[in-house]
């Protein structure tokens, strides 16, 4: 029973308000856990540094950096085996200046207990009224049912320069919770300058124009823009590459004390993350996130696919009844003279 809780809960957070009609808080919550191993071993501070595929997700500018095609996966058990969250992208350049993904990202919560029709009188007929002295839950009629949610990505990139990049996301959203169904559609702009050879700046606005999510039942939900702005630095180090790496995101949905602080509606939250890549072969990562969370991750480098793991423990949290994070994502690039970019 206390895990059906838990179920119902989480699944209520990532679902948003359904009843809402205007601005619905952690409306978009599903599409703010992130994906990549790399990225969510250094708290998500990627704004700036990302240079792959998930760059899709992170800042559409940074997929002009990628100079081959590139497939990306992931998997997490998140909560351990409460909520199933994955994702899967496509990228490829074009041309001298030009990059185009389509990423995918699924969540899911099985399970959960309906017990809408399955409170019942002494005589077993179906009522509703909770407070009744008679009322009582028949176990045969509760059933069960899911909460999934997608969100899917049509990206776009271009060097403007050699320091200058920037790119855009049109994002199509697909909701379900037991009979209850939602579509929606938001964009995404970023941007990419790298100032000299060692410091890298970004900024992101997500759900730029306001992402409208309308419910099959006619209430409509509004998820209001987010603004990341992301810095990094490189700096050579025992014969490594040692990237620490800032992000600030900024959102304008009053989460006042959710938040790290806030100025009215408008709240702030930060992500630190720190990386080291030895030949650029083995990396070790730590970062710090914006649910107030640490970080550690690890990654490998072999010919043509990266392998990356992160780790984040619940255990500081108040609730402890949540089980720790893991999640794995695999890169696979064609690394081939006839799939680079300009051939």
């Amino acid at each position: 029973m206390k895990k059906n809780k838990i179920l119902l809960l989480v699944a209520l957070f990532y679902s948003g308000n359904i009843f809402s009609q205007t601005i619905a808080k952690y409306a978009g919550e599903f599409m703010a856990i992130g994906v990549g191993g790399r990225a969510l071993g250094m708290g998500g501070a990627q704004t700036a540094l990302v240079n792959d595929v998930t760059a899709a997700y992170w800042n559409p500018a940074g997929l002009a950096k990628i100079d081959y095609p590139q497939f990306a996966l992931m998997h997490e058990e998140r909560f351990g085996n409460l909520i199933n969250y994955n994702y899967a992208a496509f990228a490829i350049p074009y041309k001298d200046d030009l990059s185009f993904a389509v990423s995918a990202i699924r969540l899911s919560i099985d399970g959960i207990p309906d017990t809408r029709n399955a409170l019942v009188d002494l005589d077993g007929k179906i009522i509703t009224d909770i407070s009744s002295p008679n009322a009582g839950l028949d176990p045969s009629k509760i059933k069960e049912f899911s909460n999934t949610d997608w969100a899917f990505y049509f990206s776009f990139a271009k060097r403007q320069s050699d320091k200058l990049f920037w790119g855009a996301n049109v994002k199509l959203i697909q909701r379900n919770i037991a009979e209850y169904t939602a579509t929606g559609i938001g964009f995404d702009v970023g941007a990419f300058y790298k100032p000299s050879e060692k410091i890298m700046l970004g900024a992101s606005l997500m759900d730029a124009t306001t992402t409208i999510v309308a419910w099959s039942e006619g209430r409509t939900e509004l998820i209001t823009p987010t603004l990341k702005l992301g810095a990094a630095y490189s700096i050579e180090f025992f014969g490594g590459v040692l990237l620490p790496a800032v992000d600030v995101d900024m959102r304008f949905e009053g989460r006042e004390f959710a938040s790290y602080f806030n100025l009215g509606p408008v709240s702030f939250d930060t992500h630190t993350g720190l990386e080291y890549g030895y030949k650029n072969l083995i990396l070790i990562r730590a970062g710090y996130n914006d649910v107030k969370q640490f970080t550690i991750g690890a990654g490998i480098n072999l010919p043509k696919l990266q392998i990356d793991y992160s780790f984040a423990s619940f255990s500081g949290n108040r609730d402890e009844t949540l089980d720790d994070s893991h999640r794995i994502s695999l890169l696979l690039t064609l690394e081939e003279l006839k799939y680079k970019r300009g051939n």
